[in-house]
């Protein structure tokens, strides 16, 4: 029942952008309203004529049936109104400054304010953008409700999803040293990923430099307590700053004063806080100075790395903020700052690198996890923009239907560019306060296809398939 109704409601549509030819018809079954055709008193041209649905090149001055498929022919209005208005429009081209666009010429010439070129200003669709056009008959407004919108400017805002990983940071890597030289008594660490904070004790050494300099500092210091002899406080403090250069803490070197003896095995303590990446040390191991007990990572700052589309990699900037979730965080947002672009594209991927750096300070985020991301950009000027359902994308080539007077609609191509919350920018092909249909145009449309497909508006008709340039 609603195929029929719809497809009587397609077939009594009038099209326009079928171009004028003579076809044979059968007088033979003239229908009810086959008297004088009708005609335009001031031009006296016919106001209608007859085709066949399924052959538009058939057209005739009286009703009959198409001497190609014995279809009865339907009746197709003629919007002279229209016709004069096409071909009233202007072509003279206007250029226009395009930093100054207020600023025009009849002629390209430089632009008097800066001496730039000036650019061709954009007068709308040119005529070989409008690819068909329909008119409504009175009785078929009844069945066609459409929505319409007047294309206008805005401030656009592109929301970009990204997926990105957790990675360590290269500039967090860091070290437990041997700052003197002595053998391995006991390692204090278990293994490699050991997560170690700053002030951990790590191992424990021998080292007889390390053993005498405790012992001058429990001479020394007794020798100052009870004599008060500057050369006594000196070698003291002389002491006392060689056991800090080489990792030993105030508390330590003050209980062996306490004892009267320095211990055979010194613990020393982690300087850094991070996960052991490296175990170097083992028991038994003669270590010289400067080389490295453990090598560790710090997970205190991550980078969070995300793949940019190539379509939207000029939209991003140094600087931008963006939004980060992690199922390891659940119900938690980390917003973070873009600072640093892959200047080069991975062109297996198509891709784009960019990275942020985020704090971690529980270590809750781990080299590996993964990211949700979000990038708002507020995109530069306020351009022209349409709904998202007002374009009917084939694939080829994006398509909009303009409203004309009174009942009458066209086709046009559009350049579009980018999207963002529903609205889509339109580089060309329309202009401010045009009004394009955005609930309804599949049934123009599908009118469109029915009556032989769009044209080019220049010559180059569809009429071999209709659906040649269009993917339904």
């Amino acid at each position: 029942m609603i195929k029929n109704t719809l497809g009587s409601f397609l077939l009594s549509i009038s099209v326009l952008s079928v171009p004028y030819a003579h076809g044979a018809t059968d007088n033979h079954d003239h229908s009810s309203d086959s008297g004088n055709v009708l005609m335009n008193e001031e031009t006296n041209k016919p106001s209608f004529y007859y085709t066949c649905s399924m052959h538009p090149q058939v057209r005739a001055s009286e009703p009959g049936r198409c001497p190609i498929c014995n279809m009865r022919l339907i009746k197709v209005e003629i919007d002279e109104e229209e016709e004069e208005s096409n071909q009233a429009k202007s072509t003279e081209k206007i250029w226009q400054c395009k930093d100054y666009p207020e600023v025009t010429s009849r002629k390209e010439e430089p632009c008097p304010i800066d001496g730039s070129p000036m650019v061709l200003k954009d007068t709308g669709p040119s005529p070989s953008s409008i690819i068909a056009k329909v008119k409504l008959r009175k009785a078929q407004m009844k069945h066609f409700n459409p929505s319409f919108f007047p294309v206008t400017t805005m401030r656009m805002t592109k929301k970009v999803r990204l997926l990105g990983g957790v990675l360590q940071t290269e500039d967090r890597e860091s070290y437990i040293p041997a700052r003197i030289e002595g053998r391995v008594e006991e390692v204090l660490v278990r293994s490699t990923g050991s997560f170690i904070k700053k002030g951990d004790p790590v191992i424990k050494i021998y080292s007889p430099k390390l053993i005498t300099t405790g012992e001058e500092y429990i001479i020394s210091r007794k020798s100052f307590n009870k004599t008060k002899k500057k050369e006594y406080k000196a070698l003291m403090e002389e002491a006392q700053q060689r056991l800090r250069l080489w990792g030993i803490k105030d508390s330590q070197f003050e209980s062996w004063l306490e004892t009267g003896k320095v211990p055979n095995k010194i613990t020393i303590y982690s300087p850094e806080t991070g996960i052991v990446s490296k175990r170097l040390a083992t028991v038994g191991k003669y270590f010289k100075e400067g080389q490295n007990f453990f090598e560790l990572y710090d997970l205190s700052e991550v980078w969070v790395e995300m793949d940019v589309y190539e379509h939207d990699s000029g939209i991003v900037k140094l600087g931008q903020m963006i939004k980060l979730e992690f199922t390891a965080l659940p119900g938690e947002i980390v917003q973070g700052e873009v600072d640093f672009i892959n200047p080069v594209l991975d062109t297996k991927s198509r891709t784009l690198k960019v990275r942020t750096t985020i704090p971690n300070k529980n270590g809750v985020l781990k080299p590996g996890m993964i990211a949700d991301a979000t990038l708002d950009v507020d995109l530069e000027g306020e351009p022209l923009v349409i709904p998202r359902s007002a374009i009917i994308d084939t694939g080829k080539r994006k398509v909009v239907w303009k409203k004309n007077k009174g009942r009458s609609y066209e086709a046009i191509v559009i350049h579009t560019g980018y999207e963002s919350e529903g609205y889509v920018e339109v580089k060309h092909g329309l202009k401010e306060g045009d009004s394009v249909v955005i609930e309804g145009n599949f049934l123009l449309d599908a009118q469109a296809q029915l009556f032989g497909g769009y044209s080019d508006m220049s010559g180059a008709s569809n009429s071999g398939n209709p659906h040649s340039n269009h993917q339904h």
